[in-house]
């Protein structure tokens, strides 16, 4: 069986280059060049040839692929001036400077230098998302921005994927324009779908069958139904509960396509050495982002981290690349490795690499910053508590009752406007990002509640509250006593475990009761 082959063939491969600290999807496209050589020795009896199966598996992982791309399409992170300007003023440079050099330099037509310069503008969304959650950056400022952008990038794909496919739609695609008003079914549907099997079939469902093969039905592009039943998910609470239960079965999928095109043909010379260019011209990218963010008045040191986990080629470029130019899936692909290869090392460096380069970086900065940027003073806050989920909300709520000069973080930007809708004193700060202690000011905090959810979290704020010459009490809770000894390593006066203080809150409830209990029947005997 050729599958067996391509399956033990990925992922060993695949485990080798995880194991240098590189996506494992270099390993994936490596055993389908692989494969490919294998197909091409006559004397070995073993010919692989890419199936329909591969092919349909291919598209599936493409299809869940902006499924999940879609629930994380929230309007509030995209609808920023450097989000949206840097993207597409990013794209459009790109395309201007990229596309009459590689007409210039290869033997090609202008739509094709232009198809290759949409593919060479996208950064990858799987690589910066992996290299910002491994750093636990993801919520920081810089990684707000570089998710809002490669989204930008991903709906910009999208386009030139349906245009380039050249899909003429139905009447019935008119239809498309009445699924938000399915949103509340669809909701009550993720609510009763609970948290195992039926979550994962429901997003399968909804990327596949609905989005793919309805919008296909009507004429239009399977890709933009997955993106947009994704996107009308994206509020729910849950969005992000069924994106995580996608992420393993999306993968697979996508093994699937980097296989196919590596099993396609192997590189040739102009393969390589278009690849190679190609890498040598990538710091102009990150350069390019750099000076656009600076544009939009961030600092340099956010300029410069959410430039350099972008700075690489795109797994997007590919699937474009699919549609619109398939004789050049193979030399995209060697790009796309390379890229990775440079990119990977570098964003594990991204913090050093700014301190040497600091110096130099700072001088472009401008004199206004970014509102999200500005120092963060606390004023005459006497109190603060750190995370408002149930537990920091409900010490708040008591905290309120007795002291007036009492303020809320928390990093997630609707919780907050939440908060504050319901007359909490509440603002949006992420306890992870360096650049919110750098500009904090607590001149009257007495005492810190470290009330967040991530253990993470917790320790950074208690290191950091110290770090910045905080003598105050520091009070956390936690789940498991093995945290609980690490935050009071970090700083914290006291940890306290959670279902431990339930429960004696709930014997403590018990015992004033059958307390009270004989005291009530003796008042009624009497």
């Amino acid at each position: 069986m050729p599958e067996a082959i391509w399956i033990s063939l990925a992922f060993v491969l695949g485990l080798l280059i995880k194991s240098i600290g590189l996506p494992p999807l270099i390993g994936y496209l490596g055993a389908g060049f692989v494969l490919s050589a294998i197909a091409a020795t006559p004397s070995i009896p073993l010919y692989p040839e890419p199936t329909a199966a591969l092919a349909h598996i291919a598209h599936l992982g493409v299809l869940l692929m902006l499924f999940t791309v879609g629930l994380k399409l929230k309007l509030r992170s995209v609808i920023r001036p450097e989000v949206i300007g840097g993207s597409l003023l990013h794209f459009g440079i790109t395309c201007l400077v990229f596309a009459p050099g590689l007409y210039l330099l290869l033997d090609i037509t202008w739509y094709v230098a232009f198809m290759l310069a949409v593919a060479l503008s996208f950064s990858s969304t799987v690589l910066a998302a992996k290299v910002l959650e491994n750093k636990r950056e993801l919520r920081a400022f810089h990684g707000r921005v570089s998710i809002g952008i490669l989204i930008m990038q991903d709906l910009i794909a999208l386009l030139v994927m349906s245009l380039a496919a050249g899909q003429t739609p139905s009447g019935w695609a008119l239809i498309v324009f009445g699924l938000p008003l399915l949103r509340p079914l669809l909701f009550k549907l993720l609510d009763a779908s609970g948290h195992d099997e039926l979550l994962v079939l429901l997003g399968m469902l909804l990327a596949l069958v609905l989005g793919g093969l309805g919008f296909e039905a009507v004429g239009l592009s399977s890709e933009l139904g997955a993106l947009i039943f994704g996107a009308i998910l994206a509020n729910h609470p849950r969005s992000q509960e069924l994106a995580k239960s996608l992420w393993s079965v999306k993968e697979i999928f996508l093994v699937g396509f980097f296989l196919q095109i590596g099993i396609g043909g192997l590189p040739d010379t102009d393969a390589i050495v278009f690849a190679i260019v190609a890498a040598l011209v990538l710091p102009i990218k990150g350069i390019l982002f750099f000076f656009l963010m600076l544009l939009f008045r961030l600092r340099a040191r956010s300029g410069f981290l959410t430039s350099l986990a972008l700075t690489n080629y795109s797994e997007f470029g590919l699937i474009v690349a699919s549609i619109a130019l398939p004789e050049w899936l193979v030399p995209l692909a060697i790009t796309v490795a390379l890229s990775f290869l440079i990119s990977a090392p570098l964003n594990r460096l991204a913090h050093p690499l700014y301190e040497r380069l600091s110096p130099r970086l700072v001088r472009f900065e401008s004199q206004k910053r970014h509102p999200d940027e500005l120092p963060i003073s606390l004023g005459d806050t006497r109190i603060l508590v750190m995370g408002m989920g149930r537990t920091g909300t409900a010490a708040y709520d008591w905290l309120q009752t007795t002291e007036a000069r009492l303020m809320a973080l928390d990093s997630d930007l609707a919780k907050v406007e939440r908060h504050q809708a319901q007359g909490r004193n509440v603002v949006y700060a992420d306890a992870e990002d360096n650049t919110f202690w750098e500009a904090l000011h607590m001149p009257a905090v007495e005492a810190v509640v470290l009330a967040m959810s991530d253990i993470e979290a917790k320790l950074i704020a208690a290191r950091m509250l110290r770090k910045l010459g905080f003598t105050g009490y520091i009070v956390a809770h936690t789940m498991f006593a093995d945290e609980a000894e690490r935050i009071c390593e970090a700083g914290a006066d006291n940890t306290y475990l959670t279902m431990s203080e339930t429960g004696v809150a709930l014997a403590s409830h018990l015992l004033s009761r059958i307390t009270q209990a004989p005291a009530l029947h003796s008042e009624k005997a009497s």
